[in-house]
């Protein structure tokens, strides 16, 4: 409606325009009155024309260098525009309209810079060209995207506008060319300084990445060749008069479940939440290669669970859903969590990445830890974003056995992230 009247009040203005000189030189008379006609006259027919010129009827294509990339990536974006009319234009405006999911930025070293400063991320993303395509059919400009963010982004609209020298006619259009952009999380080198792994016997981690365990010993053979020196048994060695070594149990991986806080909460600090992304993608990659019973869930707005039992299927499942997930729901992590304790096994290894230590996180990890054979707590947050009362907290999940680990901007800014799991 609003365009209708818009247009109508434009021909209107033209209109009058031409019938006003028209006017002026019937009754002015003379050569300089008709000479002044017909020279603005061309002008008034080309605003005219400009009027009727069916703007939507141009045909916007958008190629982009690649579909796939990795958070904090660039990609390169080309707009094509034909038109089947070459009506001559002055100008032409092109403005990429980016969903809300690219009104923010996203690098490595930024982010960690301003993990105590989480709104230094969000930044109004514009991207306007303007070209002078006179009678040109074809029209081809291009832009970068740079700094991406994790996540799907969808790209649907192209605004035009174009118009007159003088502004008298102005047109735009919206034009809806649908693309779709994925920005995966990234993986950081991470080094776990103990391994996790158990034996038949007892429920204590094993502080080894052998595959066998030399502490515990249950019972004796003839030596054979690859036997360690240290295994030999020397007592029954003299009294057999052969080569007795101790065999030891074998290690056994254990279930080990990775748990992200995925909820949103109130003052949530997002960088650090992006960094819990990385660091969870990361932390499966490695515990994997280290025990054959793995799985990974995710509290927040639903609870999500991927069993790991060394397929590669799984691996694309959890990395499609880490590139998709974002913080949600109105229930607070510890009272989710509390609920799905009751459902996992008893005896297996737990690291929790969260992002915030809530009022009843205590209580619940409290009880976590009495169904967990060892459990870690991965902490992502600013320094100074730490409350004495998380600190508080800190010291007393540890005083329970709770294996603590606060990463902050120090240690994020590392090359390898060290986490304790013992």
């Amino acid at each position: 409606m609003k365009d209708t009247i818009r247009f109508a009040g434009k021909l209107s203005f033209v209109i009058f325009l031409l019938l006003l000189l028209f006017s002026f030189a019937m009754f002015q008379g003379g050569f300089v009155s008709w000479f002044l006609f017909f020279a603005t006259l061309p002008i008034l027919l080309y605003h005219l024309g400009l009027l009727f010129y069916p703007l939507k009827n141009w045909h916007v294509t958008r190629s982009l260098s690649r579909y796939v990339t990795r958070a904090g990536g660039r990609i390169e974006v080309k707009l094509r525009i034909k038109r089947s009319t070459p009506y001559p234009l002055y100008y032409c405006i092109c403005e990429e309209i980016f969903p809300d999911t690219l009104q923010k930025a996203d690098d490595y070293h930024e982010r960690q810079r301003s993990l105590g400063n989480p709104k230094k991320m969000n930044i109004p993303r514009r991207n306007k060209k303007i070209v002078f395509p006179g009678f040109r059919r074809d029209i081809e400009l291009s832009y970068i995207i740079d700094q991406i963010p994790r996540g799907e982004h969808q790209l649907q609209a192209v605004r035009v506008r174009t118009g007159d020298v003088f502004g008298i006619v102005t047109k735009e259009h919206v034009f809806y060319v649908d693309d779709r952009i994925v920005a995966m999380p990234n993986e950081r080198p991470i080094r776990l300084t103990e391994s996790i792994n158990s034996y038949d016997q007892g429920s204590a981690s094993s502080q080894s990445v052998h595959l066998k365990n030399t502490n515990v010993a249950t019972g004796i053979r003839e030596y054979m060749p690859g036997d360690k020196f240290s295994w030999i048994d020397w007592k029954q060695t003299a009294k057999k008069n052969t080569v007795i070594t101790k065999e030891f149990e074998q290690e056994k991986s254990t279930s080990t479940l990775l748990i992200l806080d995925a909820c949103l909460n109130e003052g949530i600090n997002e960088p650090a939440f992006e960094t819990g992304i990385e660091l969870t993608m990361s932390l499966l990659e490695t515990v994997e290669k280290q025990t054959s019973q793995a799985g990974f869930m995710s509290i927040g707005e639903k609870t999500v669970y991927f069993p790991l039992h060394n397929d590669p299927g799984k691996h694309d499942w959890i990395r499609r859903y880490l590139t998709r997930i974002q913080p949600g729901g109105t229930v607070p992590f510890p009272v989710k969590l509390r609920e799905e304790m009751m459902q996992i096994t008893s005896g297996a290894n737990m690291i929790l990445v969260t992002t915030n230590l809530e009022d009843q996180f205590y209580d619940v990890i409290k009880k976590a830890r009495q169904r967990t054979k060892n459990l870690v707590v991965v902490l992502i947050q600013a320094s100074a974003l730490i409350s004495g009362q998380e600190q508080n907290m800190i010291q007393k999940l540890r005083a329970e056995g709770v294996v603590m680990n606060v990463l902050t901007e120090e240690t994020l800014a590392r090359k390898m992230i060290e986490v304790n799991v013992v």
